[in-house]
């Protein structure tokens, strides 16, 4: 008998249409994040994606957990380091895979439109900013 991964015992698919968007308590109110499989809160892998409306910014933070990023749509900007510097953002078109380990500072910003990563890792999933002011849960409402 094969053990399977949590929530990968039986064959299915996820359609488009099917991507239930949430909100997030660790991202800026406007974006939006979709657990596509698995539990990502748990221990064990997981694929999730973010959507971030045109303009928004996620400052600088971490995530414990090694992380896949694939961009689906949209131009996804993202900058290395503990400080936002629109200098330092690389652009990835859809289709583009970032590698991006555990404990690495970085930042987005959803520069020309909205975009859209699907993000594959082991969690629990974990995000931490840098600036705890920067944090919307120490800002609630």
């Amino acid at each position: 008998m094969h053990a399977h991964q949590p929530d990968q015992a039986v064959f299915r698919s996820v359609a488009p249409e099917d991507i239930e968007w949430e909100p997030f308590a660790a991202f800026p109110p406007p974006a939006r994040l979709a657990v596509v499989v698995g539990h990502p809160e748990e221990r064990g892998p997981y694929v999730v994606r973010v959507k971030v409306p045109s303009g928004v910014k996620l400052m600088p933070h971490v995530h414990q957990e090694d992380r896949v990023y694939t961009v689906m749509s949209g131009v996804f900007y993202i900058g290395l380091g503990d400080e936002f510097d629109a200098e330092k953002l690389a652009a990835y078109p859809p289709g583009a895979v970032v590698v991006l380990p555990g404990g690495t500072p970085h930042f987005h910003w959803a520069k020309s439109g909205e975009y859209i990563t699907q993000v594959t890792a082991i969690g629990p999933i974990t995000l931490e900013y840098v600036n705890r002011h920067d944090d919307p849960r120490n800002h609630p409402g």
